[in-house]
Formats: C-alpha cells, structure tokens, sequence
C-alpha cells in the first residue's frame, strides 16, 4: 500500500488531503513540522513526502540532503500558496523537488509518484 508523509500546520487541509487519500487507497502519515516529520520517517517507510513551503527554514539543498539522509530515493513535493515568489519556487524546483500549487490533490500526489517510479 501507498504512504504518504504530509507536513503541514494547517489541520484542515491535512485532514482534507489525508481523506482523499484515504478514498484512493493511500495511507497518509500527519506530522504538523518537520521535526515531527523526521521522526515519522525514522520509524515509518512513505512512499512520498509532501511538505508545506512554510516549514522549510533551511535553504533548499540544505532540505534536499535532509530527507535524501532520513529517506532516502523517497520523492518530495513542496507544497506552496498560489501567491508564492517565481523565485522561491524555481529554487526549490532547481534543487531537485517538484512544487504544487497548495490545496495539493491526491492525483497530483500520485502523479507525481508515478513519474518518479518510471510511469509506473
């Protein structure tokens, strides 16, 4: 079965995100921060790590080595506001995360799992 880790503070949209996951058959993981995050990951396998932007106090190589030592192989998607900088976003997507516009769906989770197991 699917896991997903979701890190964010806002309880509704991780209670939303995590419902609809649920209906495609996905286990989800909550942690509010990512130091609840980190721990998950220590004690449980994910197939994907979905991240609120606004818990990500490092820069984004910083991040990037952080969850490749914790889970490592495992993709990461940044999760950020519609009204995020060009900037920010082409930074983390140049660091090697993929970024959706928040509220995610879990298809976009999905896909983004599939593309980074071959299409499967």
């Amino acid at each position: 079965m699917k896991r997903f880790l979701v890190i964010d503070n806002d309880h509704r949209m991780m209670e939303t995100l995590g419902l609809a996951c649920l209906d495609r058959d996905v286990a989800v993981e909550l942690a509010e921060n990512l130091c609840e995050g980190v721990r998950v990951l220590l004690s449980a396998a994910v197939s994907l790590i979905a991240v609120d932007a606004r818990q990500l106090r490092l820069t984004a190589f910083e991040h990037l080595t952080l969850f490749d030592r914790v889970a490592p192989g495992v993709p990461v998607v940044v999760l950020m506001e519609a009204e995020a900088s060009l900037e920010s976003r082409v930074a983390l997507e140049l660091a090697g995360f993929t970024v959706i516009t928040k509220p995610a769906a879990p298809d976009d989770l999905l896909k983004v799992l599939a593309t980074s197991m071959g299409g499967a």
